[in-house]
């Protein structure tokens, strides 16, 4: 019996199409197929989408972004816009994150012209400089130019078409140079193209581009993407079927397990088009610890919450509280740092001497030995957290800088690490914690701090913690 052969899904998992009745995809497919090759079924309900035209002939979306994992063939849908550009006699400007890569298209376009029957010299003329390619098709007068992306790149410079390889190394700084050069065409269209954000990912247009547009805050704007909508085991094959369109083309199973290795969030980040819940690249900028500062103590209500971490390498432990204030903030404070050295009692006076709703410790350095000593003095048991938990904790203490419900007296030490840090993968779901940038500066005193804000923000029980989660 024959085995009916498999084909990846051919429908993006996810996007957000503006109504239309026409589209030019197939004039440009069929540019592109006098080059003799031809189009896969994705690639063609891709484009259809892209160059959708309204009644007078103007581009349904003034920009359209599209995810789709590696090795898939994403670029060739913008190959083939392109080819279809120049045909119109459009100018149109190619941009990648490397030399490498934006040499690379030049080649490509430059090899579909000669195979579709132009010749350089007679039918194009071409500029091979790398960093600075051209061609211009005689017959119709179009141009593309093909550049890597800098802060200036593009100003004073104008276009029909702007293309963002790479799209997920886009950075803010980039956009502001290159958005405006196509303003003055009579019908301007910007595509981008990339994969979701890896930890060392600069740019943060991409990311937020796919918010805006998923969340229905734009017009004009269209996006598509083949995802998976939480972290998939790395040999689901399904999962790779579902995001891939290309599997059982030119790409194979037997391509994808010689990539397998033991990451599973890049697995799932590079192949699977997996979306982190958080900006990989971001840390908490001083401006906006800053705008939390109160300059009087605020009216406290209620007891205190007590977070305590002890550190990784085994050699500190810090102690925060937080307390809920008057006006329904979230009062945090750093009460010390010392030295494991220094023993526990330090701790434990504060403990038995406040009025305290609960205490979170973390570090498995320390945390059993403190709570048994807590026990021995007749304490509340404390919170010893999961990682899931921890996880929580500090999307919690994120989200509450960027949405002003905690606030602080300005203490030189917790400020200091509090924006001197940055992000870290936690677990394997996407999750993230914190780290210093420096190594004089011990993150504890921050972790301390947002375990006390989760523990106050839930204000529940340890049973009923447990509950929850």
């Amino acid at each position: 019996m024959t085995t009916k052969k498999r084909y990846g899904n051919q429908r993006p998992t996810q996007s957000v199409v503006l109504p239309y009745t026409q589209s030019l995809y197939q004039r440009a497919v069929d540019v592109y197929e006098k080059t003799g090759l031809s189009c896969h079924e994705w690639q063609k309900n891709l484009l259809k989408d892209i160059m959708a035209v309204d009644d007078d002939g103007l581009w349904v979306h003034q920009k359209f972004g599209y995810s789709v994992a590696r090795r898939n063939g994403k670029t060739e849908v913008i190959y083939i816009a392109e080819m279809d550009a120049l045909e119109q006699g459009l100018n149109i400007l190619h941009t990648a994150h490397r030399i490498s890569t934006s040499h690379a298209s030049y080649e490509k376009v430059k090899k579909y012209l000669e195979k579709s029957g132009y010749v350089e010299g007679e039918d194009f003329n071409s500029i091979k400089a790398k960093g600075q390619e051209r061609l211009e098709l005689y017959h119709s007068g179009g141009v593309i130019q093909f550049r890597t992306r800098t802060g200036s790149g593009g100003l004073g410079e104008g276009f029909d078409m702007l293309i963002i390889d790479e799209a997920q190394e886009y950075t803010t700084e980039q956009e502001s140079a290159l958005k405006y050069t196509v303003t003055d065409s009579d019908n301007p269209i910007t595509i981008m193209t990339g994969t979701p954000p890896t930890p060392v990912s600069s740019g943060t247009v991409f990311m937020d581009f796919r918010k805006t547009v998923l969340f229905g805050k734009s017009e004009d704007f269209g996006w598509a993407e083949w995802s998976v909508d939480e972290m998939k085991d790395i040999n689901d094959i399904d999962a790779w079927y579902e995001t891939n369109p290309s599997l059982g083309y030119h790409l194979t199973e037997r391509k994808i397990r010689a990539e397998l290795g033991n990451d599973e969030l890049d697995h799932n980040v590079q192949r699977l088009g997996y979306w982190p819940k958080y900006n990989q690249k971001s840390a908490i900028s001083k401006v906006d610890w800053d705008a939390l500062k109160v300059n009087a103590l605020p009216t406290l209500v209620g007891p205190l919450s007590v977070g305590i971490k002890y550190g990784n390498d085994g050699k500190n432990v810090a102690m925060s509280i937080a307390v809920k204030t008057l006006s329904g903030k979230i009062f945090v404070e750093a009460i010390d740092c010392q030295s494991i050295r220094n023993g526990k009692q330090w701790i434990i006076n504060f403990l038995r001497d406040a009025d305290i709703a609960q205490v979170v410790i973390d570090g498995q350095s320390g945390q059993s030995l403190l709570a048994a000593e807590m026990k021995d003095f007749k304490m509340k048991a404390p919170i010893l957290p999961k990682v899931a938990e921890i996880i929580n904790a500090n999307s919690a203490w994120e989200q509450a800088i960027y949405q002003k419900t905690i606030c602080h007296s300005d203490q030189p030490s917790l400020s200091h690490v509090v924006t001197n840090c940055d992000k870290r993968n936690i677990g394997s779901s996407g999750g993230f914690g914190y780290k210093s940038q420096f190594e004089d500066v011990d993150i504890v005193l921050m972790d301390s701090a947002l375990l006390a804000h989760w523990a106050c923000a839930n204000g529940k029980t340890k049973k009923k913690q447990k509950v929850r989660y």
